[in-house]
């Protein structure tokens, strides 16, 4: 039986892939939190960019020649639009409030759908958000929003009594969930609503790159007998890339989505 091991061992994708060097070199380091840390722009720094044009460029031709019989571009963008005021604003926020706040929702969806599908185009193929400083600044934008939509309708020492004192709770029970309703509204969202966005999008693309990767060095490398497990690889290879554009779509969705929800808490009167 032939050996697996061989002169050229393979090695597994990890996160270190992520870790993607300054575009034209660096311009040198510094040391923070115990880590170095290296000045220079890299390519998820230029993909925001990008994806920030492209959000403006796109709506802004899709609207530019408006008619009472819209042609393609125009009907896309106020389908994109719609759904977006509809299914994101008006039907979480309500309908009292949510205009105010579709411009927001629909600038944030799809800027965070260009950059999740960033990671599907040839030659960029690389998730912008699977960076986890790009989705915390994202979440913390997100977190200051909310936050100041509830202090301004309730004050401040309004809200955050809303947010920590759960109604029709009293007693000493209260000493328990104060803390725990605090940590939870206020403390943890950021947290978790970042943490979600990028675990599926560093998830995805670490199982593309194992597929791939895995594949091309068992044909390349391997006996020819196990050529079919290296066909398999490309196969699931395929099949993860389709999934992942589904999943893109849905993390944009699901992460606009908690912010109309968090946005909708913090105008409600109660908790």
């Amino acid at each position: 039986m032939s050996r697996l091991i061989t002169e050229d061992p393979f090695v597994p994708p990890g996160p270190g892939d992520f870790n993607l060097p300054p575009i034209g070199g660096d311009f040198g380091t510094f040391h923070l939190f115990g880590q170095e840390w290296v000045l220079g722009v890299t390519k998820p720094m230029l993909q925001v960019v990008l994806a920030g044009i492209l959000v403006f460029a796109v709506f802004y031709l899709a609207s530019r020649k408006r008619a009472m019989v819209p042609g393609k571009f125009q009907y896309i963008g106020e389908q994109g639009y719609g759904f977006v005021r509809n299914s994101l604003g008006r039907d979480i926020i309500g309908s009292h409030d949510f205009q105010r706040f579709v411009p927001y929702l629909f600038a944030l969806f799809f800027f965070v759908l260009f950059n999740n599908f960033m990671a599907s185009i040839p030659f960029l193929q690389f998730p912008t958000f699977s960076r986890s400083g790009m989705v915390y600044s994202l979440a913390i934008m997100s977190w200051v929003v909310y936050n100041l939509v509830g202090i301004r309708k309730h004050g401040f020492a309004g809200y955050f009594k809303l947010q920590s004192v759960p109604s029709g709770v009293g007693g000493p029970i209260l000493l328990l969930l104060i803390p725990l309703e605090f940590m939870s509204n206020i403390l943890v969202r950021p947290v978790t609503l970042a943490l979600r966005l990028f675990a599926n999008m560093f998830a995805g693309h670490l199982l593309l790159i194992l597929f791939a990767l895995g594949g091309e060095y068992i044909l390349v490398h391997q006996p020819i007998g196990y050529a079919p497990v290296g066909i398999l690889a490309w196969l699931m290879f395929i099949a993860v890339a389709i999934l992942e554009v589904l999943i893109q779509f849905l993390q944009a969705y699901v992460f606009v989505l908690l912010n109309a929800m968090y946005i909708q808490g913090a105008l409600a009167d109660e908790h």
